[in-house]
Protein backbone atom coordinates (compact mmCIF):
# COMPACT_ATOMS: atom_id res chain seq x y z
CA UNK A 1 0.00 0.00 0.00
CA UNK A 2 2.35 2.30 0.90
CA UNK A 3 4.16 1.98 -2.82
CA UNK A 4 1.03 2.97 -4.68
CA UNK A 5 0.55 6.33 -2.35
CA UNK A 6 4.76 6.80 -3.21
CA UNK A 7 4.16 6.54 -6.74
CA UNK A 8 0.90 8.99 -6.40
CA UNK A 9 2.82 11.95 -4.96
CA UNK A 10 5.67 11.11 -7.38
CA UNK A 11 3.34 11.47 -10.59
CA UNK A 12 1.27 14.47 -8.71
CA UNK A 13 4.58 16.35 -7.81
CA UNK A 14 5.45 17.68 -11.70
CA UNK A 15 2.30 18.27 -12.16
CA UNK A 16 1.91 20.81 -9.64
CA UNK A 17 5.45 22.46 -9.99
CA UNK A 18 4.30 22.64 -13.62
CA UNK A 19 1.70 25.04 -12.68
CA UNK A 20 3.45 26.85 -10.20
CA UNK A 21 6.77 27.11 -12.95
CA UNK A 22 4.99 28.86 -15.18
CA UNK A 23 1.78 30.72 -13.22
CA UNK A 24 2.10 34.37 -15.16
CA UNK A 25 1.41 32.82 -18.43
CA UNK A 26 -1.65 31.78 -17.06
CA UNK A 27 -3.41 35.01 -17.06
CA UNK A 28 -4.95 36.70 -19.57
CA UNK A 29 -3.51 40.05 -21.51
CA UNK A 30 -3.91 42.57 -19.06
CA UNK A 31 -5.88 40.77 -16.41
CA UNK A 32 -4.50 41.13 -12.69
CA UNK A 33 -6.05 38.84 -10.23
CA UNK A 34 -6.32 40.08 -6.20
CA UNK A 35 -7.36 38.08 -3.49
CA UNK A 36 -9.51 39.98 -1.09
CA UNK A 37 -9.76 38.96 2.28
CA UNK A 38 -12.60 39.99 4.66
CA UNK A 39 -13.05 39.01 8.62
CA UNK A 40 -15.62 36.29 7.37
CA UNK A 41 -14.38 35.32 3.65
CA UNK A 42 -12.28 36.41 0.63
CA UNK A 43 -13.21 36.79 -3.08
CA UNK A 44 -10.96 36.95 -6.01
CA UNK A 45 -11.11 40.12 -8.25
CA UNK A 46 -9.70 40.62 -11.54
CA UNK A 47 -8.87 44.16 -12.92
CA UNK A 48 -7.46 45.45 -16.45
CA UNK A 49 -4.78 47.18 -16.91
CA UNK A 50 -6.67 50.50 -17.48
CA UNK A 51 -8.85 49.81 -14.45
CA UNK A 52 -5.55 49.54 -12.49
CA UNK A 53 -3.98 52.96 -14.74
CA UNK A 54 -7.13 54.95 -13.46
CA UNK A 55 -6.48 54.16 -9.92
CA UNK A 56 -2.99 56.43 -9.95
CA UNK A 57 0.54 55.03 -9.99
CA UNK A 58 2.62 53.12 -7.47
CA UNK A 59 2.46 49.27 -6.52
CA UNK A 60 -0.57 47.53 -7.67
CA UNK A 61 -2.00 46.42 -3.91
CA UNK A 62 -1.50 50.16 -2.81
CA UNK A 63 -3.49 51.70 -5.55
CA UNK A 64 -6.75 49.00 -4.91
CA UNK A 65 -6.35 50.47 -1.03
CA UNK A 66 -6.03 53.79 -1.82
CA UNK A 67 -9.27 53.48 -4.06
CA UNK A 68 -10.87 51.98 -1.00
CA UNK A 69 -10.19 54.56 1.54
CA UNK A 70 -10.77 57.58 -0.79
CA UNK A 71 -14.01 56.58 -2.13
CA UNK A 72 -15.14 53.92 0.15
CA UNK A 73 -15.43 51.24 -2.28
CA UNK A 74 -13.76 49.60 -5.53
CA UNK A 75 -15.94 47.62 -8.35
CA UNK A 76 -14.29 44.99 -9.91
CA UNK A 77 -15.19 41.46 -11.36
CA UNK A 78 -15.55 38.56 -9.02
CA UNK A 79 -13.44 36.15 -10.54
CA UNK A 80 -13.98 32.11 -9.80
CA UNK A 81 -12.44 28.62 -11.70
CA UNK A 82 -15.35 27.21 -13.61
CA UNK A 83 -15.23 25.28 -17.24
CA UNK A 84 -14.49 27.13 -20.49
CA UNK A 85 -16.47 26.06 -23.86
CA UNK A 86 -13.92 23.47 -24.84
CA UNK A 87 -14.07 22.00 -21.32
CA UNK A 88 -10.90 23.00 -19.95
CA UNK A 89 -10.78 24.86 -16.37
CA UNK A 90 -10.01 28.04 -16.20
CA UNK A 91 -10.83 31.62 -13.94
CA UNK A 92 -13.42 33.28 -15.33
CA UNK A 93 -15.81 36.32 -14.70
CA UNK A 94 -18.81 35.41 -12.51
CA UNK A 95 -20.25 38.89 -11.98
CA UNK A 96 -19.30 42.77 -11.46
CA UNK A 97 -18.95 43.31 -7.28
CA UNK A 98 -18.37 46.25 -5.01
CA UNK A 99 -15.61 45.76 -2.40
CA UNK A 100 -16.38 48.08 1.00
CA UNK A 101 -13.78 49.84 2.61
CA UNK A 102 -13.16 47.70 6.01
CA UNK A 103 -10.62 48.37 8.84
CA UNK A 104 -9.63 44.46 8.39
CA UNK A 105 -9.50 43.66 5.37
CA UNK A 106 -6.53 42.76 3.16
CA UNK A 107 -5.70 42.85 -0.12
CA UNK A 108 -3.15 40.26 -1.49
CA UNK A 109 -1.90 39.89 -5.33
CA UNK A 110 -3.26 36.17 -6.62
CA UNK A 111 -1.12 34.63 -9.07
CA UNK A 112 -3.21 31.82 -10.72
CA UNK A 113 -1.84 28.12 -11.63
CA UNK A 114 -4.77 28.44 -13.99
CA UNK A 115 -5.71 30.19 -17.71
CA UNK A 116 -7.52 33.47 -17.03
CA UNK A 117 -10.23 34.97 -19.13
CA UNK A 118 -10.62 37.96 -19.90
CA UNK A 119 -13.69 39.99 -19.01
CA UNK A 120 -16.82 40.74 -20.69
CA UNK A 121 -16.51 43.78 -22.96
Amino acid sequence: MPVIARRTTILAVPALAAGWMHPAAAQAPGVKLFRVVGPRDEVTIGLTEAELARLGTGPEVERIARALVANGQLTAWQYAVGRAPDGSTRFATTRRIAVMRNDSLRIEPYTPALPVAPPPE
